[in-house]
């Protein structure tokens, strides 16, 4: 891979890369997530390669992150037409093969079913798809994480270009505190404010770090975005290093994410091989460089100073929030922290615009960046539903959207059981009664509930 070496380069091979590509390209995507992988997605992947190769098929066969829908898995979609093959067994790829690819015929046997029987053949009409509004899991299903390429043929680091090659620092913190972008992982802090507080401490180096110790129980949001696109928050992080003027990142990880600790660092190396990671980036004078940090199970570490303490060697501990990290954090110098999901919207915001993405959401952050919530948000749904997986959803969408219309309902409800109540944001929330069903999920609302968005777990 020749390493690039300007902002134009990077465009130049992303337009070659746009070139080469054709637009009718045939190909099966298989979900390479943990969740798919557990039920044998891998044999499944193995075969159809294997299959593939046997019987000189003209026909590209991709490993890609997580779809979702993991109640479902291992799931196969059949492209460019779009067809959802679920719960797909190695016995099964024979049949696909003959009959789909080279006949043109659609298995029912294979397609998703709803509670009332109706059957669904494309992805995108499946409730549990159609009612979702999908930015940071744009890509994930679609692409092969450990393919770089992949990547930039969704117009990867184009943000980053666009920003080394023509936008201030003091412009991208802007962007960001205009968008209205609340953190993800626990309690909606704007992310511009903490990136302005950040780049105006003082300090002879600063941090970057991406907390992905994701320790919800049943939450797996964080794993799957690192598992099915990495390389988007690598350049999320690579813009926030920019802006705030740092040079050292970290990607601090639950050790329980083998899968996702292997993709990350293939990632790495691969941006360093490109030349969008390390000294003079694309040939500028930025540079920056990221480290893994595999966390040890504690919960705790979790929290942004305990997990601070634990890069630093020392047991994990939250310290005060008098002090704060924007100005001592990780070895007492200025750091910005932000979780993977955060991270991984920062490329959108540079590419689609401030505009675009206040458009999404509730509220108003023209004047004050808590004045709503913006954007969109990746739930966990897990619990007495009939489709629990991973769901991106825009802010201000109701509970009862999310439990019918992407969940299909209550388990059982045939047999007389009934919604009860649904727990969102980990430990730390709480439990929403069904009176409150037809409340919006945002922020501030669920915190009139009593509850919070916290990560983003959610149990029915």
């Amino acid at each position: 891979m020749a390493k690039l070496v300007s902002p134009k380069a990077l465009e130049t091979r992303i337009e070659e890369l746009k070139a080469q590509k054709k637009a009718d390209r045939k190909y099966i995507s298989i979900c390479g997530g943990t969740g798919c992988i557990a039920g044998g997605g891998h044999k499944v992947h193995e075969t159809f390669v294997n299959t593939v190769a046997e019987k000189n098929m003209d026909i590209e066969v991709i490993r890609t992150g997580c779809h979702g829908f993991c109640e479902r898995g291992p799931l196969v979609v059949m492209n460019p037409e779009g067809v959802l093959y679920q719960k797909v067994k190695p016995a099964d790829v024979g049949e696909i093969l003959d009959k789909t690819v080279n006949g043109g015929e659609v298995i029912q046997k294979l397609l998703y079913r709803d509670e009332d029987k109706n059957v669904f053949e494309k992805e995108k009409d499946v409730p549990f798809y159609k009612y979702q509004r999908r930015i940071v899991f744009e890509n994930n299903g679609h692409i092969d994480p450990e393919n770089l390429d992949d990547y930039l043929l969704s117009d990867g680091y184009k943000a980053l270009a666009t920003c080394l090659s023509g936008i201030s620092p003091d412009n991208v913190v802007d962007m960001v505190l205009k968008s209205g972008l609340r953190g993800r992982g626990g309690g909606g802090f704007p992310a511009g404010v903490k990136w302005k507080s950040c780049r105006k401490a003082k300090g002879d180096l600063k941090y970057v770090i991406c907390n992905a110790d994701e320790g919800d129980p049943g939450a797996f949001m964080d794993r799957s975005i690192m598992e099915g696109n990495p390389h988007s928050v690598i350049e999320g992080m690579l813009i926030g290093a920019y802006a705030i003027g740092s040079s050292e990142g970290y990607i601090y990880i639950r050790n329980e994410y083998p899968l996702a600790v292997k993709r990350v660092e293939k990632a790495l190396a691969q941006a360093r091989e490109l030349g969008v990671l390390g000294n003079n980036i694309l040939g500028t004078d930025f540079s920056f460089d990221i480290t893994i940090n595999r966390g040890g199970g504690a919960f705790v570490c979790g929290e942004s100073t305990a997990l601070m303490m634990s890069i630093e060697g020392l047991v994990g501990r939250p310290r005060p929030k008098y002090i704060h990290t924007v100005d001592a954090g990780l070895w007492d110098k200025p750091t910005n922290l932000n979780n993977v999901e955060t991270w991984a919207n920062i490329p959108h915001i540079i590419n689609k615009g401030v505009e675009w993405f206040t458009s999404i959401g509730t509220g108003d952050v023209s004047e004050n960046p808590w004045g709503g919530s913006k954007g969109t948000k990746i739930f966990s749904l897990v619990g007495k539903v009939n489709n629990t997986g991973l769901v991106e959803v825009p802010m201000g969408i109701t509970l009862r959207e999310i439990v019918y219309n992407i969940g299909g309902g209550i388990k059982d409800s045939k047999k007389g059981r009934t919604f009860k109540a649904i727990q969102t944001g980990g430990p730390s929330g709480g439990c929403i009664p069904a009176e409150h069903l037809d409340s919006p999920v945002d922020f501030d609302t669920l915190a009139e509930l009593g509850s919070m968005m916290g990560s983003g777990g959610m149990i029915v």
